[in-house]
């Protein structure tokens, strides 16, 4: 089971002290904050997308090609890649080139962002979010697995002869997450072409996580990927931690309560007993992240957010000193109690060409037709 964390890139005053962080200092924060991911022996860093301020990673591949050549094992990921508003062709290229730069450190996870004034800046309407989705992925998929590409589409110009240029690292495409909060729709998507699907459960209760992932396993089995439990789930979190649970709450409230995102609503005692946040000692963390497995199964990607809301880094660096010194070597060997022997592990690169060079199917490729039919 794979372990990380993710980024949303937000620039967020801190409520205890004032200060702003420029756009400069949170990117080059990320990039310490990645660096000390590895150092912590987690698996995963990943960074979201976003267009707007106050956020900054703006350009995901550029921020992950960055890091990847002062890195040497980490798998760097999007947590988000806007399938809707980027053009497929350019995606298909950036995250070529990111694999070779990285040596095959690379997957992606799209989705279709949640700032509706997006869409018309890159050209793009809202209202045809989940078509573009559909159009853009299926066009995606064949510009990484055929050398020659004739595309028409009714979203997009169409394409004669086009062939991408770098193709895949050992012409194998970077495995494809399918990321959503409330939207049936992209697990359908996930399950149809056998893809991995992430719940990114932050904001939500268990009881909507339960029947999101239920949903994408079950379609994957009836598209003959597998059984259900072989589907491929990750799921997002929040977590907080010091070695005292009362100290964790001290000094978390006040960045909690003037979050951008969640504060100014429900109160962190509310949010934390409803949704996956978890404030407290490393037993706390470990206990609830724990119970994720009994209402989505056995799954294959945790990844946390912990650097938001104008957390300093100094903290962000002690927080994930925690995580990798106490929490996640309990949480490997925990998981891996009672995991069938047939729940898969999650792809990588090296897993991918494996799986290719013994002519076996992998789990990534699945259905090939442009479009499913979502239900």
């Amino acid at each position: 089971m794979q372990f990380g964390i993710f980024t949303v890139g937000d620039v967020t005053t801190d409520p205890t002290t004032g200060h702003t962080p420029t756009e400069a200092e949170r990117i080059r924060a990320t990039v310490a904050i990645a660096r000390k991911a590895e150092e912590a022996g987690l698996d995963v860093f990943a960074t979201g997308e976003h267009h707007n301020p106050p956020f900054v990673p703006s350009s995901p591949t550029t921020l992950l090609a960055y890091i990847a050549a002062q890195t040497k094992r980490i798998i760097l990921s999007t947590s988000t890649t806007l399938i809707t508003t980027n053009d497929p062709v350019k995606i298909a290229e950036d995250f070529s080139v990111l694999q070779h730069l990285s040596g095959g450190r690379t997957d992606i996870m799209l989705g279709r962002g949640n700032t509706g004034p997006v869409y018309p800046w890159f050209g793009q309407d809202i209202r045809d979010a989940i078509p573009l989705t559909v159009e853009h992925y299926g066009l995606l998929r064949r510009l990484w697995r055929e050398e020659t590409v004739d595309w028409e589409g009714k979203l997009r110009t169409s394409l004669q002869g086009f062939t991408l240029a770098p193709r895949p690292l050992d012409d194998v495409p970077p495995f494809v997450w399918h990321a959503s909060i409330r939207t049936p729709e992209v697990a359908e998507l996930a399950a149809y072409f056998g893809d991995g699907f992430f719940a990114n459960h932050i904001f939500w209760p268990a009881s909507h996580t339960r029947s999101m992932v239920e949903l994408y396993r079950r379609r994957f089995a009836h598209y003959g990927h597998g059984t259900p439990e072989q589907a491929i789930v990750g799921l997002g979190g929040q977590v907080f931690m010091r070695r005292n649970s009362q100290d964790a709450v001290s000094e978390f409230r006040p960045y909690f309560d003037n979050a951008p995102v969640y504060g100014h609503g429900p109160s962190l005692e509310d949010f934390t007993a409803s949704t996956p946040l978890t404030v407290g000692s490393p037993a706390e963390v470990i206990e609830k992240t724990l119970s994720f497995r009994d209402y989505v199964g056995d799954y294959q990607r945790q990844l946390f957010l912990m650097d938001h809301a104008g957390l300093p880094l100094r903290t962000v660096l002690e927080q994930l000193e925690l995580l990798g010194e106490e929490v996640v070597p309990v949480l490997r060997k925990e998981f891996a109690v009672g995991r069938p022997a047939d729940v898969p592990a999650a792809p990588t690169h090296a897993s991918l060409l494996r799986a290719r060079r013994s002519d076996s199917t992998p789990q990534s490729t699945g259905n090939d037709q442009e479009n499913p039919e979502p239900r």
